[in-house]
């Protein structure tokens, strides 16, 4: 056996800044700037009852079962190779939903690009962006993956972070020079939403969604020289990170911003817009209109053939029909890719249905943090099955406090995840979605085909897809 040292190339930071990476987007700003000084309660909720549970189940999970599978293989191992499937479909398949989220917002970005704003609010533009961009992002992808892993660390680097220093440090100056305070002109100052109504917490589902993904970086936690020690506090670090950057650059939006004024796509460039015209720097907006898009493209790249690696390995196992583990030359899955861009095409016709680009935009992101949370209830349920059926398992990280640990921290988690679904299914009072009734027959269609699919290809899943050429 080599040496373990050998293994350890990451510093506990490094992984903190590679989980802020992976979960941090300004996309979300305007969601949370939404919500007024309510965002402080759900940020929090959020990163203390979902975000660090996740990671430190996460991190025994990775720890104990290295291989390469991912939450299919961990699912796999406590409940069979169904419910693994399940939990791996349901990874890739939100992560489809949420393409047309993230485009709408590079769209939005592109529109001050060009100079005209209102395009931001066009249905018809935003459908169009969505559909050549991704259809781009995917063939570029086909070429291999070395063009897209430079284009994603500069995108992360000019598209999220340069612009999200931006916007906080303009927030601040805005707040130094004694300009007016939007978030404080309203009658509800309360750090606490009105819990007699669901209504008021209707955005919380899907803030949720803006902290999923940090189980992508509990892979790397054998690379630290002391796991036990190293890995929670790269944890509550990046979740510091996070929390800061997400309160502060949501704050600068909400200050700027009258509530009833923020689009979900466009408020963080109307935002700019609004204090750079005061600091007579409206001459960058076009500027910051690309390095945004940029970086949601970037963001796209980065994803379009990562969770669909995950559904490549299940074909290989024989899950799936073989007509799915086809690859190209470059070891690229061109047919699963093919059918991800159909289901982002179709996704995308919402944007025209829909009254408005914001309200599609929630929607989408509904059904994206449904099927989410659902794979997550699957995670922290398997988390507490392998500490019974497999405990002499060795895990390089495992939560402390024996089997209760992992009952109250894989426990807190389920909490979380079981209330945010519920919430899920409540359409918000700002945003008109059509009516309650066919807000909630959305949501939940959804979810019941999306879960419903992978149910019935396992049922149909045949020996000889194991068998096939394809495979071999």
């Amino acid at each position: 056996m080599q040496g373990t040292s050998s293994r350890h190339t990451l510093s506990m930071f490094g992984l903190a800044m590679l989980n802020v990476a992976a979960v941090m987007s300004l996309r979300g700003l305007p969601m949370m700037a939404e919500t007024g000084l309510h965002m402080v309660f759900y940020l929090l909720f959020t990163a203390i009852f979902f975000l660090i549970p996740c990671s430190l189940v996460s991190a025994e999970l990775a720890t104990g079962w290295p291989e390469h599978g991912g939450v299919y293989r961990w699912v796999k191992e406590a409940f069979g190779s169904r419910w693994g499937f399940v939990a791996i479909w349901l990874q890739w398949i939100q992560n489809v939903i949420w393409y047309p989220t993230v485009l709408a917002f590079a769209a939005a970005a592109l529109a001050y690009m060009f100079g005209d704003p209102k395009l931001a609010a066009s249905n018809s533009y935003t459908v169009s962006v969505i559909l050549i961009s991704y259809w781009t992002a995917t063939f570029i992808t086909f070429a291999g993956l070395k063009l897209a892993g430079r284009v994603t660390m500069l995108g992360v680097i000019f598209g999220t972070i340069v612009p999200g220093v931006i916007i906080i440090c303009l927030g601040v100056v805005w707040l130094l020079t004694g300009h007016s305070i939007a978030f404080l002109n309203t009658h509800n100052l309360s750090l606490l939403p009105n819990f007699s109504h669901f209504s008021n917490l209707a955005f919380l589902a899907s803030i949720v969604l803006l902290f999923a993904g940090m189980e992508v970086g509990a892979v790397h936690v054998r690379e630290l020289k002391n796991p036990h020690k190293e890995y929670p506090r790269a944890v509550f670090l990046a979740a510091a990170i996070i929390l800061l950057i997400f309160i502060v650059g949501s704050l600068s939006v909400a200050a700027v911003l009258p509530v009833k004024d923020i689009s979900l796509t466009a408020g963080v460039m109307e935002a700019f817009g609004r204090m750079l015209r005061i600091y007579h720097l409206h001459y960058l907006m076009p500027f910051l209109g690309l390095l945004i898009a940029f970086g949601s493209l970037g963001g796209v790249l980065a994803w379009i053939s990562g969770p669909s690696k995950g559904l490549l390995a299940t074909a290989k196992n024989g899950e799936i029909p073989p007509f799915l583990a086809h690859t190209n030359k470059n070891g690229i899955q061109t047919h699963i890719l093919f059918i991800q861009a159909v289901i982002v095409t179709a996704l995308s016709s919402l944007y025209l249905i829909m009254d408005n680009v914001s309200s599609a935009f929630f929607l989408l992101s509904a059904m994206t943090i449904t099927l989410y949370l659902v794979m997550y209830l699957l995670l922290f349920v398997a988390a507490i099955r392998l500490r019974y059926s497999q405990p002499s398992v060795e895990r390089a990280y495992k939560i402390p406090g024996g089997n209760f640990g992992m009952w109250l921290v894989a426990g807190i988690g389920i909490f979380a995840v079981l209330f945010a679904l519920v919430m899920g299914f409540v359409p918000p009072t700002r945003l008109q979605i059509g009516t309650p009734t066919l807000y909630v027959t959305l949501v939940a269609s959804g979810l019941i085909i999306f879960v419903g699919l992978p149910l019935i290809i396992h049922a149909c899943k045949r020996e000889s897809w194991l068998k096939h050429p394809n495979l071999q």
